[in-house]
C-alpha cells in the first residue's frame, strides 16, 4: 500500500500564486490545500492535519507573522513552516526565522526552488525521534569543520572564523547539502539557482562551485567537501547534522588535556 502524500497548506492572498503553486505541488505528488487569509487557514486546519505550511508574510488584515505566532503557540506548533517574503524584506525574514520558521523563499521565485525547500524541510522534520515535538528550529547545519547558520546565511569554521557569501552561493550550498553523497548534475544546480530561466548550456555553475570551494578552503584536486565527477556533476561528500544550537568554538571549551 502506497504511503499517503504529504499535505501542504498554502496561505497567500494572491489567487494566481495559490493556483500556480498548487498545480506544481500536485504534479510532484503533494496533496495541496489553499487559504487566502487567517480565517480560511483556521477552517482548513480544523478539517484536516497538514505536514507543512507555506505562509506568505504580506497578507491583508492579519499579516503572516501574526498568523505564524498563532501557529507556534497553538495545537499546530510542530508543523514546519516555509515563509514567502518579498525580495529585500530582511527584517520580517529574520524575525520569522528567529521565531522558529523552518525556511524562507523570496519572491519572485521558481516553483522548483520552493519544492526543493519543502522537501528539505520535511526531511529535517523527520529526523526527530517518533513522537517528539519540535520546539526549536534547526537553524544550524554542521559538516566537517564548518557550520552553516541558515538565519544569518554565513559559514562558521570550527576555529570561529566566519565566511559570508551571496544568495546564489548560499542556494547552491544548501542544495548540495540536501543531497549528500549523491551525484547532482550541472543542469540540476542551474535550475535550482536560476529557476526557469536557467540556460542548460551555461557553464557558469562551474564558477559558482569554484567560489563555494574557496569559502570552504576545499582543494579541487583533493576535494574534502565538493567532489567533481567528470561528465556527471558534483557530489557533496560530508554527512550533514542539523541542530538548534551553534557548536561551541574550541577556544570556549577550555584548555586541551
Amino acid at each position: 500500500m502506497d504511503a499517503r502524500p504529504d499535505h501542504i497548506l498554502i496561505i497567500d492572498d494572491d489567487a494566481q500564486i495559490r493556483s500556480l503553486l498548487a498545480g506544481h505541488l500536485s504534479k510532484h505528488d503533494f496533496r495541496v490545500s489553499c487559504a487566502a487569509n487567517g480565517r480560511e487557514m483556521r477552517a482548513l486546519l480544523q478539517q484536516s492535519p497538514v505536514d507543512l505550511i507555506v505562509l506568505d508574510l504580506l497578507l491583508p488584515m492579519e499579516d503572516g507573522l501574526t498568523l505564524f505566532r498563532e501557529l507556534r503557540s497553538g495545537d499546530h506548533s510542530a508543523v514546519p513552516v516555509v515563509m514567502l517574503t518579498a525580495l529585500g524584506d530582511d527584517v520580517d525574514r529574520i524575525v520569522g526565522l528567529e521565531l522558529g520558521a523552518d525556511d524562507y523563499v523570496s519572491k519572485p521565485f521558481a516553483p522548483r526552488e520552493l519544492i526543493a525547500r519543502i522537501r528539505s524541510v520535511l526531511r529535517r522534520a523527520r529526523m526527530l525521534p517518533p513522537g517528539q515535538v519540535r520546539s526549536e528550529v534547526l537553524r544550524y547545519a554542521s559538516f566537517g569543520d564548518w557550520t552553516l547558520d541558515t538565519v544569518e546565511r554565513h559559514l562558521i569554521h570550527r576555529s570561529g572564523s566566519v565566511s559570508v557569501f551571496n544568495r546564489a552561493e548560499y542556494s547552491l550550498l544548501v542544495f548540495l547539502m540536501d543531497h549528500p553523497q549523491q551525484v547532482v548534475t550541472r543542469d540540476q544546480l542551474l535550475v535550482h539557482t536560476a529557476g526557469r530561466d536557467a540556460d542548460v548550456f551555461n557553464r557558469s555553475i562551474d564558477l559558482r562551485v569554484s567560489r563555494l570551494r574557496k569559502h570552504l578552503s576545499d582543494d579541487v584536486r583533493e576535494a574534502e567537501y565538493i567532489k567533481t565527477l567528470r561528465n556527471e556533476g558534483y557530489v557533496f561528500c560530508k554527512e550533514v547534522r542539523w541542530c538548534a544550537e551553534p557548536p561551541t568554538p574550541p577556544a570556549a571549551q577550555g584548555p586541551r588535556p
